[in-house]
């Protein structure tokens, strides 16, 4: 049997290495199809993959004739099985404004098999191609390659016209499936000035630029053309994992916004403003800046005062407090516009910057120093440092500062203590607002540790059951996640402990922290578990009763973005084990430790034994909040390590 089964794995990997030399070439230099395109059924750097772009072209340039941006666009797409289907309905989206909007013409594609050694073209019809509105700000054209089968190559093409200079078409070398080949070419005015950005991990494979001499003229007056292309090749796909922000912060791409026009009749335009005439412009305006002003509104909140004897962070505190548990968030993210404090005071519902706001101008009023902060949430995406761009901020918070010590405050959930913010806007940096002295950015982070610690203190009662406590500690983030867990009915609560942890039976729980601002939360169960395996001579304990990760997080090969937990992180259990004179422990698990470089965090798991009682402390800490890519390796060993610690330790007890 086992010289079969080993020839048998010799003749499977003689097969893959016959079909892996046969392959031929995609061909990644043209838009044809080729008949290597059609009779490749695979692709060996990426097994998972489901498709592969194997040539993608676009070309932007501006026209003298109506000054409007083109783009061409040009794919070539292979389906590697059923799952890939997707790939062959494509979605392009069109921008608008009240007077103008983008078009989207000369719309052709195609699908190639082969059936029975010959090729078979399907082309797609004008009838298949759908046009709808997708939002107020953007119109959706739609169609579905037909004939679509695992093997199937597709070609798609279309031409682009932007009647807005100022979007100026981005490219995104990567997505979701692995790309052969991608070429951006691109034309532009020397009077167009552009902030230019690579954004990704992905390096280019040609980066060329040339000056065009009088690519337009308009009369006696001419301009310049910079013409540039840029290619990549072999990009993996982008493939999402936990511990990350948006996938937008690091697909690899090119993104363009317009700096200034200089006019052939000598007018100049700049579109990107200083942050110095940002400032002016949101003092000034009719939204943020008149409720940011507003006083009036306040003499409204007629069951509110705060005594003039309270020390200044008390009565911070104080109004805070009371902000959080009389306004609630209607989870709408805009900031700018359609605000209304007086909607907010009489509705006790409201957006974001609304409730924020509020806060701001009562701790004003009531003498506190304070600034709005403007930032950007971590589905959002990061912001752009070098110049405003005001719609990518979405998140309004305040900073107060009391005695030289600066907090950031939240009223929205009332579950956050004082000087807690969201998860969702630890997102590196927002932007301090300062009307007088000019605004500037300020880091956005949580430099506490937050910790998870659970201990348990167990005495054998019987040859099949233990009793006794769990005392749970948690702090920051986690704790913020247990208040929330644990302001639902007591018996829910209770039921979910316990389908979560079938062989423990709760005999009383006692939640030790008192309200929603605090920064500890503390509980203690009284607890019975019985162990499935005890009653015979030999007993095989899983001596982690309680888990804190089932499975690796980690698990590509190589990931190219940081890993951003987004605060410093710490899990312990320590568990004591009383076994009597019932059983003996006769064989342990290895003790181990394993600690990244630099000393950046650790993961140990240690058993001892004194007397009667099994000793053990398991404890994980993340030092950072977030990881470069050159630690990943690293992470998802320790996490290995972990996992298979809490999943697969047995202790062997003999009956005494």
């Amino acid at each position: 049997m086992f010289i079969l089964k080993k020839q048998s794995i010799f003749f499977l990997f003689l097969l893959f290495t016959v079909k892996l030399f046969a392959q031929k070439d995609y061909n990644i230099s043209e838009y044809r199809v080729s008949e290597s395109d059609v009779s490749n059924d695979f692709f060996a750097k990426d097994s998972t993959a489901n498709a592969l772009v194997i040539y993608e072209f676009g070309k932007s340039y501006v026209t003298q004739e109506n000054f409007h941006v083109f783009t061409e666009y040009k794919k070539k797409v292979k389906i590697l099985n059923r799952k890939g289907f997707k790939y062959a309905t494509v979605k392009i989206l069109l921008y608008k404004n009240t007077k103008r909007s983008e078009r989207v013409t000369r719309i052709f594609a195609s699908s190639y098999n082969e059936v029975d050694g010959r090729r078979e073209v399907m082309k797609i019809s004008k009838k298949d191609i759908f046009k709808e509105e997708y939002n107020e700000h953007y119109d959706l054209v739609k169609f579905t390659i037909p004939n679509i089968k695992e093997g199937s190559v597709i070609t798609y093409s279309y031409l682009l016209e932007s009647p807005f200079i100022f979007n100026f078409n981005n490219w995104e070398f990567q997505e979701k499936i692995p790309k052969l080949y991608s070429e951006y070419q691109t034309s532009i005015p020397g009077n167009y000035e552009y902030n230019i950005k690579l954004i990704g991990a992905q390096k280019l494979d040609v980066n060329e630029n040339e000056i065009k001499k009088n690519c337009i003229v308009i009369g006696s007056a001419s301009a310049s053309c910079s013409i540039t292309k840029y290619v990549m090749k072999d990009i993996p796909a982008f493939k999402e994992e936990k511990y990350m922000t948006t996938k937008e912060n690091y697909m690899s791409k090119i993104e363009y916004e317009l700096r200034t026009v200089r006019g052939f009749d000598g007018t100049v335009n700049d579109y990107t403003k200083t942050w110095k005439t940002v400032d002016k412009e949101l003092r000034t305006s009719e939204d943020i800046g008149r409720e940011l002003r507003k006083t009036g509104v306040l003499k409204k909140i007629i069951d509110f005062s705060v005594e003039d004897t309270l020390a200044p962070l008390e009565k911070a505190k104080k109004i805070y407090n009371y902000i959080q548990d009389t306004y609630t968030w209607n989870e709408e993210f805009r900031i700018f516009n359609d605000l209304s404090l007086k909607r907010l005071i009489k509705t006790k519902v409201g957006k974001i910057s609304e409730i924020n706001i509020l806060l701001h101008n009562l701790l004003r009023k009531n003498g506190i120093s304070v600034k709005p902060v403007l930032l950007s949430t971590r589905k959002n995406g990061l912001v752009t440092k070098i110049f405003p761009v005001l719609s990518e901020f979405n998140y309004l918070i305040v900073q107060i500062t009391i005695d030289g010590k600066k907090y950031l405050l939240d009223a929205t959930d009332k579950y956050l203590y004082f000087g807690q913010i969201p998860f969702r806007c630890l997102n590196k940096d927002g932007r301090l607002l300062d009307f007088k002295n000019g605004s500037e950015w300020i880091p956005i982070a949580d430099l506490t540790t937050s910790k998870t610690y659970l201990q348990m203190d167990l005495k054998m009662v019987d040859r099949s059951t233990f009793e006794g406590t769990l005392k749970s500690y948690y702090s920051g983030y986690h704790a913020l996640s247990k208040k929330k867990e644990a302001d639902m009915n007591p018996t829910e609560y209770i039921e979910k402990f316990e389908n979560k942890h079938p062989n423990m039976e709760v005999d009383t729980h006692e939640i030790k922290s008192d309200g929603n601002d605090v920064k500890i939360f503390q509980e203690e169960y009284k607890l019975i578990y019985e162990d499935e395996n005890s009653g015979s001579d030999k007993i095989y304990l899983d001596p982690l009763l309680i888990k804190f990760f089932k499975e690796n997080p980690f698990k590509l090969q190589r990931r190219s973005y940081p890993i951003d937990f987004g605060y410093k992180d710490s899990y312990s259990y320590v568990l004591n084990l009383d076994l009597g004179n019932l059983y003996e422990v006769v064989e342990l698990p290895k003790n181990e430790k394993i600690t990244l470089p630099n000393n950046k965090g650790n993961y140990s798991c240690f058993y001892k034994v004194e007397g009667t009682i099994l000793k053990l402390i398991f404890t994980i800490n993340f030092k950072q909040a977030e990881y470069q890519s050159n630690y990943y390796k690293h992470l998802k060993e320790l996490m290995n390590r972990a996992v298979n610690a809490q999943m697969k330790s047995v202790v062997v007890l003999k009956n005494k």
